[in-house]
């Protein structure tokens, strides 16, 4: 069995963003030579998240909407862990809630998605760099 590791790195503009990384994913993947076996694929950051869905802007606004209303970024002084100094009680809570990680079989040296799968990388507190692991084993 073989293994192939490789990292990614993102720093968004804005503090919340959903950023479609299947094609970084894909490339890690025809570097790997892996035809057989699984890819995955985390964030790495407690205020990020990776996942799977459909790249469709009206769902990306569905998503933004969705999440600021179950963990509204203000008042900052909602959180307890605000108050460590941090202002980024939510993002901790919207990366809960969409997750740290995905697993995709490969097949015959593809990604094997259902229809309209694609990964994403979810940020919910940018503007810094963060970085989301890649791990591919199979033969």
């Amino acid at each position: 069995m073989k293994s192939h590791r490789e990292e990614l790195w993102f720093q968004t503009e804005t503090r919340r963003a959903f950023l479609n990384i299947t094609p970084k994913v894909e490339a890690a993947l025809a570097r790997s030579g892996i035809r057989e076996g699984l890819c995955l694929v985390n964030a790495m950051h407690i205020t990020s998240s990776v996942y799977i869905n459909d790249d469709e802007p009206g769902l990306l606004h569905d998503y933004e909407v969705w999440l600021e209303g179950l963990a509204p970024h203000a008042p900052t002084s909602r959180y307890r862990h605000n108050l460590t100094g941090e202002d980024n009680g939510d993002a901790h809570l919207k990366r809960q809630v969409m997750g740290r990680e995905v697993v995709v079989a490969v097949t015959e040296g593809r990604l094997d998605f259902g229809p309209w799968e694609q990964i994403f990388y979810g940020e919910f507190d940018g503007r810094r760099r963060k970085r989301v692991l890649i791990k591919i084993i199979g033969e």
